[in-house]
């Protein structure tokens, strides 16, 4: 829930100002979860700011001015009345909490980050990973991939590379729709792996043994539709706990700790198989028989029976996905 309910959903228009240097631009605000959320008018999040730092530099004056710093350096104008009086009910409600001893002592002297670490540590977890979820720039999550894949590496191997064989990878990617970089590692992993920043992760076995390129084709197919399914960086942050996501908050990455642990965890990790409906029209989508991926997660088709069934395409339907030199340079990847 957000900080007050009766003011869940209310928006209003403003003029921010980063810094006493910088230029004002236009911004709406809304309540988050214990913070003021000022975002583009694209709806893009540019900042937060923690509801118990918010001071009035004008009161009793409209528009009314409102910052987060003690030195009043970024400020935020606003003329809408329900929105100033919105944030000074929420002001004058936290600066009564504070007469409790012991109440929101964590917070005081905290900048914004860590206001709403504090808060996620303390009271609303899941709110607040939530919230970072969904305002995580893609930068940290390619950060996160580019280290994680390392941890992963120095379990399996490092990622298997060829002239020949990484540039059918790539056309076996562009083929299948993808943009995110594909890896296949030497060592064995429990199933294809979703990285939190929409990198794929192959092992050697899953290019090597099969006989159709469609079969590495569907597992990247399906490594995706579970990452959209179940975000990766959720279940990172779900399972190393508020710690990590207070870390996340506060420096925008995580520790080597925190990712060897993840990365312990994800080689040996399977995750259930997307429905039959999600998987047959993502293959449809993308031109790939779903057969020779079915086989090859489970040779004897019991437990892939209903995605056989359903697979719209016949036996020799679909043009090849990739050309046979590739396919023979892809298998052989892994051997240099």
């Amino acid at each position: 829930m957000t900080a007050l309910t009766e003011f869940e959903r209310l928006e209003s228009d403003g003029l921010w100002r980063e810094s006493l240097e910088a230029q004002r631009r236009d911004v709406v605000l809304s309540f988050g979860e214990a913070t003021l959320v000022l975002a583009d008018k694209a709806g893009r999040p540019l900042t937060h700011w923690s509801l118990p730092a918010i001071a009035r530099l004008n009161p009793g004056q409209r528009p009314a001015l409102f910052s987060p710093d003690p030195d009043g350096g970024e400020q935020i104008e606003v003329e809408d009345d329900l929105m100033i009086d919105a944030i000074e009910k929420v002001r004058k409600t936290i600066a009564r909490r504070r007469a409790h001893p012991g109440r929101l002592r964590l917070w005081i002297g905290l900048g914004i980050a860590a206001g709403v670490a504090a808060v996620a540590v303390l009271w609303l977890p899941g709110a607040a990973r939530e919230q970072v979820l969904r305002t995580v720039p893609s930068s940290t999550r390619d950060a996160i991939d580019t280290r994680l894949t390392a941890q992963i590496e120095a379990l399996t191997g490092r990622a298997c590379t060829s002239p020949r064989g990484t540039r059918a990878l790539g056309r076996l990617n562009l083929r299948v729709g993808g943009s995110d970089p594909i890896r296949v590692v030497p060592g064995e992993l429990a199933a294809p792996l979703a990285l939190p920043g929409g990198a794929v992760l192959l092992d050697r076995a899953m290019v090597a043994l099969p006989e159709d390129p469609a079969a590495p084709a569907g597992h990247i197919l399906t490594a995706r539709m579970q990452a959209q399914a179940h975000d990766p960086l959720r279940g990172l942050l779900e399972r190393a706990g508020p710690g990590a996501l207070f870390e996340l908050i506060g420096s925008g990455t995580l520790s080597d700790d925190t990712l060897a642990q993840e990365a312990a965890t994800l080689i040996s990790q399977t995750l259930p198989l997307p429905d039959v409906e999600t998987v047959i029209e993502g293959f449809r989508t993308a031109d790939v028989p779903v057969s020779a991926w079915a086989r090859d997660v489970d040779v004897t088709g019991e437990t892939v029976l209903p995605y056989l069934e359903a697979d719209p395409f016949s036996p020799g339907q679909n043009a090849p996905l990739i050309g046979d030199g590739d396919w023979l340079a892809l298998q052989s990847i892994c051997e240099g």
